[in-house]
């Protein structure tokens, strides 16, 4: 999967537009809070510890993140078990944005870390 270019407008602005680390935190300790509510009965805690089961039952997709999904796997020539790795860091960029559900974006990003890091997730 391509990421297309970066506007040179963007790049050369003189005020950054990202985060602070106070921010980030926030959102990633209320990631955290969701996990623990989605997890409440059973021994998992977070999203990275999700069974095979517990994927399927809670990184469901649309008819087009489903698409998406496909278009990577075929494309990288990914196991199941990277199949199922995308969908757990989808389900936390999800919940990192404050989201039920996950959407193509998110699902996008988690392939874009798969492709940069192939070598690591085997």
């Amino acid at each position: 999967m391509e990421v297309p270019a970066v506007p040179f407008e963007e790049l050369s602005a003189r005020k950054a537009t990202t985060e602070s680390s106070a921010n980030m935190r926030e959102h990633v300790v209320k990631a955290r809070e969701v996990q623990t509510e989605r997890f409440r009965d059973s021994p998992v805690r977070y999203n990275a510890q999700m069974t095979s089961r517990q994927v399927r039952e809670y990184c469901e997709l649309s008819p087009a993140g489903t698409q998406l999904l496909r278009a990577g796997v075929e494309s990288l020539g990914l196991s199941a078990r990277a199949h199922d790795k995308i969908l757990r860091v989808s389900r936390t960029i999800a919940d990192i944005a404050g989201s039920p559900s996950i959407e193509e974006d998110h699902l996008a990003e988690a392939i874009s870390y798969r492709n940069l890091d192939a070598d690591i997730w085997v």
